[in-house]
């Protein structure tokens, strides 16, 4: 980096700073200089005698690295943690978590269970989320109002719920919470069809074209479990990812959420088009789904990112923890 001004807004010592690139680099005895807003330098702490800062932050025995992104989740359903407990993922959603969200879901609900997710996330390192949900307006809102960064991709569903009836309807929604906040520094918005099994081919290809149009991302569930792979070939004579990929929404903008029932052509496939994968594993492991298989994906070249999927589904906003094994004190008898 260049070097910085002699007067900066904050000066962070840290023990390690950890940066993305260049990969598996860590500095110790280095320092963050921050100026309006913005990183001005990452120098040897010996060098920062010379400037001057407003605020100055002495972190030993802390790693500086930076914001996690989650790419994958639904903020709102933070008020829904803890509901349905130890159930398979379609007994989960169809008996449990889409009955409750008609009768609760509302405007304020998703303000309400945003915030509360944002305020978790920030505690776990998190700077920027993803996010599928209804009343996706509210979402925005939220995420303006507290100053996180938010990838938004509104729903698209077959059936009613609160937020809309048909597909038609959530795409005409979504479009025009798209064009409200296309100067945000902060929000982005993308299509959210949910699922191959949820949302119907015509409707597929409504959204492959208009993201082709407009350049922008899309975001589905896909190959959640090895029954919905079964299901669609018995359907449709196919995968759900082969019918993506001939719908035409498979490619580059594409983020693939789950992934965890995937053989070698659908591995060659997503490579193949440079779709991307979301990861979501303690969500994975919760309901049931699968394992998503990470290291084949990689080694083939396909970009895999993590996330943690509702906190109804995980019990954590926290992309990093992981649920830690406590032995008994006494042996069992």
């Amino acid at each position: 980096m260049s070097a910085p001004a002699e007067t900066v807004d904050t000066l962070i010592h840290p023990g390690w700073i950890i940066p993305v690139a260049p990969s598996g680099q860590v500095l110790e005895n280095h320092s963050l200089a921050i100026l309006d807003g913005q990183i001005a330098a990452i120098l040897p702490r010996a060098e920062t005698a010379r400037i001057a800062a407003a605020e100055v932050f002495e972190l030993p025995g802390h790693a500086l690295l930076p914001g996690l992104v989650n790419a994958h989740g639904h903020a709102a359903m933070s008020l829904l943690r803890g509901y349905a407990d130890d159930l398979a993922l379609m007994p989960w959603l169809e008996q449990h978590i889409w009955p409750a969200e008609g009768r609760h879901v509302s405007e304020e609900f998703v303000a309400d269970g945003v915030a509360l997710a944002i305020a978790e996330m920030l505690r776990a390192g998190t700077t920027t989320f993803s996010d599928m949900y209804f009343y996706p307006d509210a979402c925005a809102r939220t995420a303006q109002r507290m100053g996180m960064r938010c990838q938004i991709s509104f729903p698209v569903l077959d059936f009613p719920t609160p937020w809309a009836r048909e597909a038609d309807e959530y795409i005409s929604k979504g479009l025009a919470l798209r064009d409200a906040v296309k100067h945000s520094r902060l929000v982005s918005v993308g299509f959210g069809p949910h699922a191959p099994y949820t949302v119907s081919h015509p409707n597929l290809a409504k959204v492959a074209m208009l993201a082709a149009e407009l350049d922008t991302s899309i975001q589905i569930h896909l190959h959640e479990t090895r029954g919905e792979v079964l299901q669609a070939v018995e359907a449709h004579g196919e995968r759900p990812l082969d019918s993506l990929h001939r719908l035409g929404l498979l490619g580059p903008r594409t983020q693939c959420v789950h992934m965890t029932d995937l053989g070698e052509q659908d591995i060659a496939l997503l490579a193949e088009t440079g779709a991307h994968v979301v990861h979501c594993p303690k969500s994975n492991m919760k309901l049931a789904s699968g394992a998503c298989p990470v290291t084949r994906l990689l080694a083939a070249g396909v970009n895999v990112a993590l996330g943690t999927d509702s906190a109804a589904s995980n019990n954590s906003l926290n992309p990093v923890s992981y649920t830690h094994l406590t032995l008994p004190t006494t042996p069992y008898v």
